[in-house]
Formats: structure tokens, C-alpha cells, sequence
């Protein structure tokens, strides 16, 4: 409960009151400041601590008084007030100058204006409900009563006082504490005549009557760049948009049966700029060589890496504390929005890496926000993340809840992203993610399952199928647990897709070993199709396989370095051929030897060498290829887009298979040698098409060709079909298989037939 205001006189304030305003633990800056009412005319008292004097004026600018300096407290007072009670007014503050002169300010007072935020923000805000917490909370500039400045609001429930400071009022917590709306636990203040470029910060006081470390805006829309901590007040210029027409067609081009080729970035280490210290490049540089790059390898999306607000560059943003604001290491916000709208007029998608598992501890972000745990849990069983030492987000608490599908939605509603890659969604799922016995809290009916986060998810997937047609949802979960891409409706999470851990896990330890013993292996290659439609798949290749030890990826390839780079070229062949979504991390797309170092930026040297640059070229042709081809995309979640030919020549460690399209789409053959050694007269059984003869079988596409640094073995660029059964099928063909290569072959219809 704030204290209540006592007024002695008209010039006299109570001894306790006084004391509070002075030492900023005025809980109700409303009761003493700003206008009141005494016998139809206003006593104005305003807290300018420092200014030489304070005059009011009327709206037209007219002298009306000149206030009091009580006891030279900083605290100036009418005198014998002669404003009439509700008439407008202006305040005139002369302020010392370092040089003993003075300087004038004019400005309405923050304390005549009326309650902010409207009967149906509170309700929503009470409910955790408002998903338009971007344009509530936070900073917006806005006119209040025909006046311009920018209106402050922050959910603090459990704090004594919240001010908010900044260069407007010299980082003085006494000068602008905030009116607290009980109902929902926020408090509000509009300062008149500051606008976008404000820079500012919430001083609180927690329920114990500690100040708090100054506190970053968790609704903050803008910030400056790390290490600094201060938040910006946003500018209010609308976005400009053009990508009407690829809005249109979203949800066709992300949809299961469609090609999604996915280029993970890290925005700060893609090409720095070495001759600036390298730096790293701005969203509109980005946009002049990013956006061509991808263009031309042929990938549908670029996905980044949390370009959220981050403290710490060597987090690579997954300990975000600006969940609202793009980092300012990148450009403003209207930067970032340029670039999606630069991707989506070259017809590509942008997907963000989303943090709503854990946030970081530092003092100036949400850790403790109010002096309670607020965003977090209490109990470190439950609020502490053992792995990262961060904090886990209370989801049980609808606030929290409503804080952070209002951030997602900020991002896919206010800047037009495409999709969001939900990270840590395994150590959201369990309670007992990464703990020993007696380190967590079971739920409420004694298991494991955390049903709060499953509840979060599952609201939050269905806001954004509602709000956010076309938009799609990814999980990174690396478990069994059932449903995380099914409808919410039929019990699932209801993600769009989910990582496909378990095949990138198995098949990298299969590329791993030495050809030799490939054959001990051979189920590590088989088993994804065993689970391959129990989800909808991405297949990703991250930025997690090529950091912490981990080197890189051709590194992981055994044999000498043409080898090395055969085996690669052959993986990316199985990989762009196997059901499910591709995704792929800089750098890997053509062959960088060293482990990723988010400091600098991949080897883009290496492309003066020609088997990198095949490399490199091969993935082009693949992306084409697989965008291309129906049969390769078009039953991605569909086990009819599937079979196999040969999933048992182990001791040879071949493998093939047929990829098929919709009804009329020409099936696909997928042929893979996993070893250096060549296999002549392989033959491989093909099937018969209903009403159509096929005389041959064109070589598509061949990992081994001299043009991608292979030996330049395969079969002439077809093959003819001979009536020879073979796995099952009346036709066979009979292969040339080059070393450490995958093939890939088309049915071409005899002359005369389409």
C-alpha cells in the first residue's frame, strides 16, 4: 500500500512525505505532484531538484506564478494559486549552466495528465492475455491531450517505486517516478517532449526497499548497442512494406509439400569487414551481399542465429534480454525490417532463432526485475538452468506467458518473419532435463512431464496459426517425446516441423568412420527411415555440429583431403535426397576447415581452391535440383514419397532408393557408394511405368563429377533400362558407381512419347 500524502498548507508538505520524495521512495508521485485542487484553483507542485527557479504559465505562454522552492528542497510549490482547477498549464524551469548563466526549460507537466493505458490494456494485462505488448508496455511515443512525448509503462507488480531516467531528467530516480495501475501490476508515466532516441532505464525499489540496479525495458523496441544497457525509445515511423505478393504466397512456399532449403547464419560472423577491425556488417549490407549469396546457392530461407538484444557477443544470442528489440550491433530496428522486405522481393524466407526456454542472470535484465522472482520461478529446482546458468521462465504465470507470446508475435507481425525455430524446446519439456535425483520438482501428478511449458507451447503455436496464416513454427527437440509437429487439436505441440537430431546424430557417425568398417554401420544410414514420418522433419546440419571441440564439418570426414571432400560431397547427395527439410550453417556449404569462431568469419579463401569450390557448386546444384524435381520435395511427410531399393548391401555399403512425387511426377533413383572403391556393372532393379516406355535413365546429377572436384567416373549421362528382373522390378539398370559418390537418376521417356 502507498503511503498516503499529507498537506499541512498550501506551502507546507508532511515531514514523512517530504522525506520519501527526497530519498525516492514516493510510492504515489500522484497525491503530492502536479495539479490540485483547493477552492477552484490548482496548487502545482513539481519536484525540480537543482533548478534555480519554476514559473507556470497558461497555454498561450503567459505568466500565471512563480512557484515556491519549499525549505530549498527542490520541491517548488504554489504560492497563492490563481489557475483555474483543470486549465492547462506549462512549466518554466531555469537550470544553472557550468559557465554561472542560466538556460530555460519549457515543458507541460508529467504529472497533469490523466490515466494512460485504457480500461481493456489493464484487463488483458491482468488476464495475460495482450498480445500486442509491443505497442503497451515499453516506450511509445505518442500525443497525450494534443501534447507530443512518449508514454512509459512496465510490469512491476511487487516494487515499491519504479521511475523511469535517462538524460531527460540526469538519471534522477526522484524526478519521474511512475503511477502503479494495482489492477494488473504496472506502472505508467507519459514525460512530454521526448520522442524516438531517448535513451533511458526503470530505477526501482523493490518490495524490501532496496533500490535495484538500473533495469533494461523488457519491452524495449530499440536499445543501443552492447555493452551498453540502455533501452531507446523506438521510432514511430510506420515500417514501410512491399512484399505483398510474397505474403500471399507464405504458406504455399512453407508448406510440407514444398522445398525448404534453409541457410543458418550468424549475422555477425558472416563476413566481417577485416579492413575495420572486423566489424561485423549492417542489415543493409547484409542485404547487398547476403541476400545474393543465398539467391544464387539456390537455398528458399535464411535462418538466423537470435539477432534478439544479447549482452554477451559469445552467447551467439541464445541468452537474449531484448526480446522485443533487433541488436543494435545490426542497425535499427527499420534496418532489419528493409532486409526482410530485400529477402522477400528475391523470394526468400526469413526464419529467427527464438529463446522462450531461459534468459541470462545480469543484473540489468529480468533477473529479479520488481526484487522478486518475476519472470523466473523461486525455487532454483525449478528457475535455475544448470547447463547455462541462466534463469527458466516461469510459464505457469500468465504474465510471463503473455510476455513472451507477445515477443514472438512482435517479430512475426510487426517486422513480416517468416517463421521462428523455437530453441531448447527438450529442457522446456522436462522437469528433470539435465538434473539428478532430488535437483528437480515433480509436476502435480508426480512425473516428469513439465506441464506448464506443454501448455505455453501449445498456446503459442495456436496464437500464431490464428494471428500468422503461413507462418511456420520449428522445434529443436531431440527426444521421443510424441506429437511435437502434430496439431494441437489432435494432442500434439502443434510446431510446423521439428529438427531431426536423431538422423543428423546417427548419420554423422556413420561419415565419420573410415570407409572400411562403413559396413559394421550400415544401420546408422537406415534407421531414419524407420521414424522419418512419425514427425514432420527438418534435417539439420547447425552450427551446433561445428563448435565446442566439435571441429568442423569436412573435418569429421575420414581419408586424405580429396577424401575428405568425396565424402562430403557424397553426404550432402544423401542429405538433399532424404525425406525431410534441409538446413545448412555458413560455411559448411563449401567445406570450411576450421571450427566456427563466432570472432571472425568462415574461409571464404578456401573458394580459390577447386574442390571447395566444387563443393561449393555442388550444393547450388542440389538446392536447384531439389526444388526442381517434385519427387524430392512434394511427399516429404508423406510415406509414399519413400521407398527402397537397396537398404542391405552393406558389405558393398551401397544403398538406393526411389524418391516419388504426386501422380504424373517422374520417380527419382537415388543410388549412394559410401566407399572409395568404384562398382562396375552394378545392377539396380527400376520400376515400370504404366503407359509409358522408358529406354533410359538420365544421370541427373553425379557427386563425382569433375566439375565438383571428383574423378569424373559415372555413366555418360544415361543409362538404358534392360528387361533384366532385378529387387523385385521386371527392369534393371546397370551402373557405373564412382567412389564415395551418390547418383542420381530420372526415367526418360522413349522419342515420340512425353
Amino acid at each position: 500500500m502507498a503511503e498516503e500524502i499529507e498537506i499541512d498548507s498550501l506551502q507546507e508538505v508532511h515531514p514523512q512525505a517530504m522525506e520519501a520524495l527526497l530519498q525516492g521512495r514516493l510510492e504515489d508521485p500522484f497525491a503530492l505532484l502536479g495539479p490540485h485542487d483547493e477552492g477552484g484553483a490548482s496548487v502545482v507542485r513539481t519536484f525540480q531538484p537543482g533548478a534555480r527557479a519554476v514559473d507556470v504559465l497558461d497555454a498561450e505562454g503567459r505568466l500565471v506564478e512563480s512557484l515556491v522552492n519549499l525549505n530549498q528542497s527542490g520541491l517548488f510549490v504554489s504560492g497563492a494559486p490563481t489557475l483555474a482547477t483543470g486549465a492547462r498549464y506549462l512549466l518554466r524551469i531555469t537550470w544553472p549552466t557550468a559557465d554561472g548563466g542560466d538556460t530555460v526549460q519549457l515543458t507541460e507537466d508529467p504529472y497533469s495528465f490523466g490515466l494512460l493505458l485504457g480500461e481493456l490494456d489493464i484487463h488483458l494485462l491482468a488476464e495475460g492475455r495482450h498480445r500486442q505488448l509491443g505497442r503497451c508496455l515499453g516506450a511509445l511515443p505518442t500525443n497525450v491531450d494534443g501534447v507530443a512525448g512518449t508514454r512509459f509503462a512496465v510490469w512491476a507488480p511487487n516494487a515499491r517505486r519504479v521511475s523511469v531516467v535517462g538524460e531527460f531528467n540526469h538519471w534522477d530516480g526522484r524526478r519521474h517516478p511512475m503511477r502503479k495501475r494495482v489492477e494488473a501490476g504496472v506502472w505508467e508515466l507519459f514525460v512530454p517532449r521526448i520522442g524516438p532516441g531517448a535513451r533511458y532505464q526503470y530505477e526501482i525499489v523493490g518490495a524490501d526497499g532496496a533500490v535495484l540496479p538500473l533495469k533494461a525495458d523488457p519491452v524495449a523496441r530499440a536499445t543501443e548497442p552492447p555493452p551498453s544497457t540502455v533501452s531507446v525509445v523506438a521510432s514511430d515511423t510506420p515500417l514501410i512494406w512491399s512484399d505483398a505478393a510474397w505474403m500471399a504466397q507464405r504458406a504455399q512456399r512453407q508448406a510440407t509439400d514444398a522445398p525448404i532449403s534453409i541457410y543458418e547464419v550468424h549475422a555477425g560472423s558472416w563476413l566481417r569487414v577485416l579492413e575495420e577491425d572486423g566489424r561485423s556488417l549492417n542489415w543493409h549490407e547484409l542485404g547487398d551481399r547476403l541476400i545474393p549469396y543465398v539467391l544464387r546457392m539456390g537455398f528458399t530461407h535464411i535462418e538466423f542465429l537470435p539477432i534478439m538484444e544479447h549482452p554477451f557477443g559469445g552467447s551467439w544470442g541464445y541468452q537474449p534480454l531484448g526480446m522485443f528489440a533487433p541488436s543494435a550491433r545490426f542497425g535499427t530496428p527499420a534496418g532489419f525490417a528493409a532486409f526482410v522486405d530485400r529477402c522477400h522481393a528475391a523470394g526468400i524466407g526469413v526464419i529467427l532463432d527464438w529463446v522462450p526456454a531461459h534468459f541470462p542472470s545480469d543484473a540489468h535484465g529480468l533477473a529479479r526485475f520488481d526484487g522478486s522472482a518475476l519472470y523466473e520461478h523461486q525455487d532454483p529446482r525449478e528457475g535455475y538452468h544448470q547447463d547455462w546458468n541462466t534463469l527458466i521462465y516461469n510459464l505457469g504465470r500468465n504474465e510471463v506467458r503473455s510476455f513472451l507470446i507477445a515477443s514472438a508475435l512482435e517479430w512475426l507481425e510487426h517486422f513480416h518473419v517468416d517463421g521462428l525455430r523455437v530453441d531448447a524446446v527438450a529442457s522446456m519439456l522436462y522437469r528433470d532435463y539435465s538434473r539428478k535425483e532430488g535437483e528437480w520438482i515433480p509436476n502435480v501428478h508426480g512425473g516428469r512431464e513439465n506441464l506448464e511449458s506443454v501448455s505455453f507451447l501449445r498456446e503459442l503455436n495456436q496464437v500464431i496459426a490464428e494471428r500468422c496464416p503461413g507462418v511456420v513454427t520449428i522445434a529443436e527437440e531431440s527426444t521421443a517425446w510424441p506429437g511435437v509437429s502434430a496439431p494441437v487439436e489432435e494432442g500434439g505441440l502443434g510446431f510446423h516441423y521439428k529438427w531431426n537430431m536423431g538422423w543428423m546424430h546417427d548419420t554423422l557417425r556413420y561419415m565419420e568412420k573410415d570407409p572400411i568398417h562403413r559396413q559394421h554401420h550400415h544401420n546408422d544410414m537406415t534407421f531414419g527411415l524407420v521414424y522419418a514420418y512419425s514427425e514432420k522433419f527438418v534435417l539439420p546440419i547447425s552450427h551446433d555440429e561445428v563448435v565446442h571441440g566439435k571441429g568442423s564439418l569436412i573435418n569429421k570426414m575420414p581419408g586424405d583431403a580429396h577424401q575428405r571432400l568425396a565424402n562430403l560431397r557424397a553426404y550432402f547427395g544423401f542429405m538433399w535426397t532424404h525425406p525431410g527439410k534441409k538446413l545448412l550453417f555458413m560455411g559448411c556449404e563449401f567445406g570450411e576447415h576450421a571450427e566456427w569462431n563466432h570472432d571472425g568469419s568462415p574461409g571464404w579463401h578456401l573458394l580459390d581452391h577447386g574442390g571447395h569450390k566444387g563443393l561449393q557448386r555442388l550444393v547450388r546444384d542440389l538446392n536447384r535440383l531439389y526444388a526442381h524435381e517434385p519427387a524430392l520435395h512434394r511427399k516429404d511427410a508423406d510415406p509414399a514419397g519413400f521407398a527402397w531399393v537397396i537398404g542391405d548391401d552393406s558389405q558393398n555399403s551401397v544403398f538406393a532408393y526411389l524418391r516419388r512425387g504426386d501422380a504424373g511426377d517422374a520417380p527419382l533413383l537415388v543410388v549412394l557408394n559410401m566407399t572409395p572403391v568404384p562398382r562396375e556393372g552394378y545392377r539396380i532393379g527400376v520400376p515400370a511405368e504404366e503407359g509409358r516406355t522408358v529406354a533410359e535413365w538420365e544421370e541427373l546429377l553425379n557427386t563425382d563429377a569433375d566439375v565438383y572436384g571428383g574423378t569424373g567416373r559415372g555413366n555418360g549421362g544415361a543409362v538404358r533400362v534392360e528387361a533384366h528382373a532385378s529387387h523385385g522390378m521386371a527392369q534393371s539398370l546397370v551402373l557405373t558407381l564412382p567412389p564415395l559418390s551418390v547418383l542420381i537418376l530420372k526415367p526418360r521417356a522413349a522419342p515420340g512419347q512425353a
